[in-house]
């Protein structure tokens, strides 16, 4: 069974279980993914920082992980 997040998964802990979700977020504006501040964010908390809808990006990140 493919790997799911959900809005309470930390950023760094995503980046860690595949890299590839890094362009993901950064495709919907979250060009932080990289700062050391945001690997303990959780992806509700960095979408609502960025005015972004958490659910869409879990959704997307969840295609891309059953994908692989």
């Amino acid at each position: 069974m493919a790997q799911q997040v959900t809005k309470d998964t930390q950023i760094g802990e995503l980046l860690m279980m595949d890299r590839g979700a890094a362009a993901i977020l950064m495709q919907n504006g979250m060009h932080c993914v990289g700062c050391p501040a945001s690997a303990m964010e959780t992806l509700a908390q960095a979408s609502m920082v960025h005015g972004m809808d958490a659910d869409k990006i879990v959704s997307e990140i969840n295609a891309y992980l059953a994908s692989k």
